[in-house]
């Protein structure tokens, strides 16, 4: 048997936690205005010659 059914509970609530930790990253207040700066500052335009 390759693996014990606990190991692969335990390998799956890591995973669902810092998936879960991700997503609350990404939506916080204080994260929200460097994470949408981002997508601002690729539609600046840096060709001014």
């Amino acid at each position: 048997m390759i693996g014990t059914p606990l190991s692969f509970l335990l390998y799956g609530t890591v995973l669902v936690l810092v998936f879960v930790g991700i997503i609350f990253y990404n939506y916080s207040k204080k994260n929200k205005d460097k994470i949408e700066q981002a997508k601002y500052n690729m539609m600046d335009d840096d060709d001014e010659a």
